[in-house]
């Protein structure tokens, strides 16, 4: 193994260790966020409104373990995650991985839908304006500051309204298939496509001035080749780094774009358990949620290199 590829493991070990602990943090500050919280878990268990007699109160007790200390609890739940137990689910009567593993790919693939339909929406916006004068960009600005400015679920809203019931092109609610992934997929796109197509102009323009791109005009290069080859690149760096924001905003908005077109999903998952106070789900899908940050982020790093030349000299940093 050569000194570079040396670099990149002790790189990735470092990195996958500092994501131990922020999986640890999330766990440990969920976990007390949620025990601390007002309210009785057995009355969670039971569900809403349900009666029960003091000896089953008891008995539920003892089998969940809450009669035991906040210490041996907090144990108890780590060892659950490292052996890959993430518990019981209160209200469904099952096995917290089971309920999750078939709601895991349909969020993945409305993630990934919308993220790619706003990476392409921006580039496409960021390539049309960039560098077209101040009228241009004052108007792409605009559209851009009302993309950005609108929420999800009204957007949501808005896509069912035209495209459901009045034009009839896609389904409302609950479809499978492409058809019922463009416009959950749109409501969540939009408003992100807004916030990348502002980072790649800017990120485009300033390539489009750089001593490389004068260079490459010298030697009689076209623009769009100038553009493919080099300044798009340079452009996407950025990009890259915002993958932590992007997650949140994908999720935070599946969350409530999934609910709107009645969608299986995480989303929905979470919107329950909350309402139902079934702890173990919530604190699984804090853990997932750490644990794809922490992964994507990785990877995004490893990526650098890739995207620009310049940083190929050296270890990811």
């Amino acid at each position: 193994m050569g000194e570079r590829e040396l670099m990149v493991v002790r790189f990735v070990l470092r990195r996958l260790l500092a994501g131990i602990v922020v999986v640890w943090a999330t766990a440990t500050l969920a976990f007390l966020a949620i025990r601390l919280m007002p309210g009785s878990v057995v009355d969670a268990v039971l569900g809403p409104g349900a009666a029960a007699t003091p000896e089953l109160r008891r008995q539920i007790v003892a089998e969940a373990g809450l009669d035991d200390p906040l210490v041996v609890q907090y144990l108890d739940y780590l060892g659950g995650l490292l052996t890959g137990d993430l518990g019981r689910s209160y209200q469904q009567s099952q096995p917290v991985s089971r309920l999750l593993s078939g709601q895991i790919w349909p969020t993945v693939e409305l993630a990934l839908a919308a993220l790619a339909a706003a990476f392409l929406l921006a580039v496409l916006a960021a390539v049309v304006t960039a560098g077209r004068g101040r009228f241009a960009k004052a108007v792409a600005s605009t559209v851009e500051l009302i993309a950005v400015s609108t929420p999800a679920f009204w957007l949501g809203m808005v896509l069912i309204a035209v495209f459901s019931f009045g034009l009839g092109w896609f389904p409302a609610i609950g479809a499978r298939g492409l058809a019922g992934l463009v416009l959950p997929a749109l409501a969540l796109a939009v408003p992100l496509a807004g916030v990348l197509a502002q980072v790649i102009r800017q990120e485009l323009e300033a390539a489009e001035a750089a001593p490389f791109a004068l260079t490459a005009r010298a030697r009689g290069l076209s623009e769009t080749a100038l553009l493919l080859r080099h300044t798009l690149r340079h452009a996407l760096l950025p990009v890259t780094t915002l993958s932590g924001w992007v997650l949140g905003s994908l999720f935070g908005g599946a969350v409530l774009v999934e609910n709107i077109f009645a969608r299986p999903g995480l989303g929905r998952v979470l919107v329950e358990a909350v309402s139902a106070r079934d702890i173990p789900v919530v604190l699984a899908l804090v853990v997932l949620a750490a644990i794809a940050f922490v992964v994507i982020n990785v990877v995004v790093d490893l990526l650098h290199p890739l995207i620009d030349p310049r940083l190929r000299g050296g270890a990811p940093r």
